[in-house]
């Protein structure tokens, strides 16, 4: 099916949506205000200023508090949230590593207060674990590609936003979390503790926690697979210490934010080799892995100014720092060995990826600028990422310290007339990578590659229209484009041909991703409705071939289409029901100039996906929620090689359902769940399909687990 062009959408509904007769028609048919309240009551900040989501003409998935409490309570893993509420997001690995989980095909941007989490540079997929779950109020997902918040939402955003405090006074709350599959070795459990104040202008939140996993098992009762390289959940325990102190001063606000966290693993087992030939998945055994365990260290700090009428508009800077270290397990790959270093080529190291961010962001929306009805957002981004990955055993250097700056102005316009919303925009980002002379590891032959910069100068664009064509209904149309670079330090880390220069290397070119898409829309009083088609291309995409067990990445055209369908209902006060089904089909070429006719692999794309699920509330304090999530079959590239890298993978589907309750009572909240409700025997999507003859990473997933949470507030 083709595709309309959403830009020429826009304009039309823009040009014919209000003739005289129809202007009228529509005055007569003014929502009424339940309905007013219901359109308007979601509000998304991830778009750089607070915005009802029926005037965004995109895809928008808002996780309120109530669906990620009764989430968390099932699995404590952010992605999981994200598979069950996010139609376009790939299922979660259940690891530290979040290989191949994706938002429609592409990486997304993760945010944290509008802070960046992600690391583009040189991406260890380890981004996914930065802060405890227990200090998010909502999440907030716009799909498709965007610059509005800078570098890297080729696929999307996904902007996390902490807790505030809400009422005066002082409360102090308690919270707890046990998971267990009653073996001897897999209880997990968390606690935490909350200090929320608010006193007049001044407010202040506190949260600290302390968290133990043990080991799991699968629906056989065999004990997972532990990754002891790129990273697990299993075996770990962590911590996070969380700060937030605001002041009001009339229109004004300041906001200091601080957050730690720690997630790191004990060192208590060993991955044992499956035989997937068998079907026996990878497994675990008690024992000491060499080095030390993978370890996740994230710094978050910000400080936020606000004026609510600055010049008539509101105004916001902020000020960020981000500090993110992650160290991967020891292992004796070929890539680390060095004759000079152990002539036996027995050597053991392990990576390790540190990532600096400092920026700066500032926001100004004047609302009826020049005429009435027009709204001019402007703004600057400052950034600044020092990222570099080294082998910490031995302290060699494996990528060189990427030096990467950028400042990006943009404009945005919106016109809204009528029931017409009209927006577009401009940003333009200005960045410079620069690199030192540095020497390759001596498995890519100790090349020496000249240091140098490279600078790119870009211009990305967006365009939009919603029509709120009836009372509760809008359609959209929208076109956008996000920026990004291809993951830097995987291209520079494995430069084999002598005599290089960093400048030279046309590998470093931007990834410049365009999304076009159209939907419908219907929010009402008691539910919402939301079907929307996409189309993402970009002409230099970054595909992640493994040849041998190393990773080459290649600059090769991708593109990305799909149609999403999400919505809840609530027919009456008791009971609630939501479901989603997304379809995504990716392509790329074998080469430059290629037919664009290979699917994207599991590192890049989930399989199609449909969730439903129910909630019930027999009385006052208490809810039952059923969800059940099916990933669907998914056999591609049958046949296809290209060299020695065998393409075909093959994935068979399965369904899993969880149940979760909580009920109030004198003591607190009780909670109930239990994870795998059906003790569903199955191996992970990304193992089927990436993984399946790596007799090493074959991970099957959880089986059945109960867990128990308590939460009082004093």
């Amino acid at each position: 099916m083709r595709t309309p062009k959403p830009l020429s959408l826009a304009v039309t509904c823009s040009l014919m949506a209000l003739p005289p007769a129809f202007a009228q028609e529509a005055a007569d048919k003014r929502p009424t205000e339940e309905n007013k309240e219901a359109m308007a009551s979601v509000i998304v900040t991830a778009t750089r200023g607070a915005k009802a989501v029926d005037k965004i003409p995109g895809a928008v998935t808002v996780i309120g508090q109530q669906d990620l409490a009764a989430q968390y309570q099932i699995a404590d893993d952010p992605s999981a949230a994200l598979v069950t509420f996010v139609p376009g997001y790939s299922p979660s690995r259940q690891k530290m590593s979040s290989t191949g989980e994706s938002l429609r095909g592409r990486q997304p941007l993760i945010l944290l207060d509008g802070i960046p989490q992600s690391n583009p540079l040189r991406a260890g997929m380890r981004e996914g674990y930065f802060a405890d779950s227990a200090i998010i109020e909502r999440i907030e997902v716009i799909s498709g590609a965007s610059a509005v918040q800078g570098m890297g939402a080729t696929g999307g955003i996904i902007n996390y936003i902490t807790k505030s405090p809400r009422k005066d006074g002082t409360t102090v709350g308690v919270n707890a979390r046990a998971a267990t599959q009653f073996r001897s070795d897999n209880l997990d459990w968390k606690t935490g503790v909350t200090v929320s104040h608010k006193s007049g202008a001044f407010d202040l939140l506190g949260y600290a926690s302390v968290q133990r996993r043990g080991m799991s098992y699968d629906g056989r009762g065999r004990r997972l697979g532990i990754d002891n390289v790129q990273g697990d959940t299993l075996d770990t325990h962590g911590h996070d210490l969380f700060l937030k102190l605001g002041r009001d001063f009339g229109d004004q606000r300041i906001q200091l934010t601080l957050n730690r966290f720690d997630l790191k693993g004990d060192g208590d087992y060993r991955n044992e080799s499956g035989v997937p030939v068998a079907g026996i998945p990878t497994s675990s055994v008690p024992g000491r892995p060499e080095g030390l365990p993978p370890e996740n260290k994230v710094r978050t700090a910000s400080l936020d100014y606000r004026h609510a009428d600055l010049a008539g508009g509101a105004f916001t800077a902020q000020l960020f720092k981000h500090d993110f270290e992650s160290l991967f397990g020891a292992t004796q790959t070929a890539t680390f060995q060095d004759s000079a270093l152990d002539p036996t080529r027995k050597l053991w190291d392990q990576s390790q990826i540190v990532a600096d961010k400092t920026g700066a962001r500032v926001t100004w929306v004047r609302p009826d600028a020049f005429v009435r009805g027009l709204e001019a957002t402007l703004g600057l981004d400052l950034l600044r990422d020092h990222s570099l990955q080294r082998l910490a055993a031995t302290n060699r250097t494996w990528v060189p310290e990427l030096k990467f700056e950028s400042h990006a102005p943009f404009a945005q316009l919106e016109y809204e007339f009528g029931p017409v919303t009209v927006r577009g925009g401009v940003r333009h980002e200005n960045a410079k990578l620069e690199v030192d002379t540095y020497t390759t590891l001596a498995a890519y032959g100790s090349r020496r590659v000249e240091g140098g910069a490279t600078e790119f100068s870009k211009a990305v664009k967006n365009i939009g229209a919603v029509w709120r064509f009836a009372p509760q209904w809008s359609v959209f149309a929208g076109s956008s484009e996000g920026f990004g670079l291809p993951d830097a330090g995987r291209l520079l880390r494995e430069v084999r041909v002598p005599n290089q220069s960093v400048s030279n290397l046309i590998a470093l070119q931007p990834v410049v991703t365009r999304n076009n898409e159209i939907g419908v829309n219907w929010r009402g009083a008691r539910g919402q409705l939301g079907l929307s088609r996409y189309d993402s291309r970009s002409k230099l995409g970054s595909v992640l071939r493994i040849t041998d067990g190393v990773g080459v990445l290649e600059r090769l055209p991708v593109v990305v289409k799909g149609w999403e369908v999400s919505g809840d209902w609530r027919p009456t006060k008791e009971w609630s029901m939501f479901g989603s089904y997304a379809r995504t089909d990716g392509k790329t070429a074998a080469t430059q100039g290629a037919p664009l006719d290979l699917a994207l692999g599991a590192r890049a794309q989930g399989p199609d996906k449909a969730v439903l699920g129910a909630n019930w509330r027999p009385l006052a304090g208490a809810q039952l929620r059923l969800q059940a999530t099916h990933l669907f079959d998914r056999h591609i590239n049958i046949g296809r090689r290209i060299g020695a890298t065998d393409l075909e993978e093959k994935f068979e589907g399965y369904t899993l359902v969880d149940l979760a309750s909580s009920f109030d009572t004198g003591h607190g909240r009780i909670g109930v769940s239990v994870e795998n409700l059906l003790d569903k025997q199955y191996v992970g999507y990304y193992s089927q399909a990436a993984a399946a003859t790596d007799a090493g990473n074959t991970y099957a997933g959880r089986g059945r687990t109960l867990a128990v949470s308590w939460s009082r507030m004093f």
